[in-house]
């Protein structure tokens, strides 16, 4: 019998081991894949507060190894079940815990490209208010249609030379607000009914392809291009116990319980307004003490 059993070794997982351990808790984390969740994909993290400037791999390594060393118990495996009773089934073995927290976090949606993967922090990115600053006065794109994507363009305007928004419509799934102010910016192009298709460049990104609804192509010169076009949940094993959204995010009246007593919710898998390395560790931490609190 664990104390908690938190399912998911992203920012908010571990943050949650971390007070969890901290008050001599016993912990199992489960993760299926490696530890980091999608920081580990960030070049550089320079929006930590107190934390001027380090590789999102370093910052997962870091956390990774302060849990290690209060004793966690790590096991790779993948979780098939998790039931009201608290008993947690992996493709290895069965858990029982007084509390689960899910923290499996999300991932973004890809364009599915060639060479997407491996230009990753070469030019392709995935969070605008991560990597923007790269980007001062050079010329990017943000790939997408909906209020992400005008987030990270209006965004991105404020720093780069140029920004191009590129829709596979002409009509839009954001906001009014948004397009209204995206469509002041004197530095914003929008190119709309095209798709990005190719990506150029050995060392670095140098140029996009796009491929317009008629079937003609242009190639646009950038030094970066941001993917804006949704994020996918993780949360399918766990919605006969659950209640999911519409988009398969784990709904939670207060960030931090969901509908069945003991089990708790935590990161980028929950619905919330910002998914950030911040806000992830905040609710690691929230919904560890809070998983303390009601399970004595």
């Amino acid at each position: 019998m664990y104390d908690i059993i938190i399912v998911g070794a992203g920012p908010a997982g571990m943050t949650a081991a971390l007070y969890a351990l901290r008050a001599n808790k016993k912990v199992l984390v489960l993760e299926a894949k490696a530890y980091g969740g999608q920081i580990v994909n960030a070049n550089l993290v320079e929006n930590y507060p107190g934390i001027p400037s380090i590789s999102g791999f370093d910052f997962a390594t870091n956390l990774y190894n302060q849990i290690k060393e209060l004793g966690a118990e790590i096991k790779f495996e993948t979780v098939l079940h998790v039931d009201e009773e608290k008993n947690v089934t992996t493709d290895e073995n069965t858990y029982q815990a007084k509390a689960v927290i899910i923290a499996t976090g999300s991932e973004n949606r890809k364009l599915n490209i060639e060479r997407e993967r491996d230009l990753v922090g070469k030019g392709v990115s995935y969070c605008a208010t991560c990597d923007g600053n790269f980007y001062k006065n050079k010329v990017v794109a943000v790939s997408g249609g909906g209020n992400t994507a005008f987030e990270d363009a209006l965004y991105l305007s404020d720093i780069a030379k140029k920004v191009y928004l590129i829709h596979r419509r002409e009509e839009f799934r954001a906001e009014q607000t948004y397009i209204n102010k995206l469509k002041k910016k004197e530095n914003v192009t929008f190119v709309l009914n095209a798709n990005v298709v190719a990506l150029n460049g050995e060392e670095k990104l140098e140029s996009i392809e796009l491929e317009k609804n008629g079937g003609s192509k242009e190639t646009i010169n950038v030094d970066g291009l941001f993917i804006a076009v949704g994020q996918a949940p993780r949360n399918d094993i766990f919605s006969n116990v659950v209640t999911l959204n519409e988009q398969g995010y784990i709904v939670s009246e207060d960030g931090v319980h969901t509908n069945v007593d003991g089990i708790y919710v935590a990161g980028d898998t929950r619905v919330k307004s910002l998914r950030q390395l911040t806000t992830a560790v905040s609710d690691g931490s929230i919904a560890a003490t809070t998983a303390m609190r009601e399970t004595k």
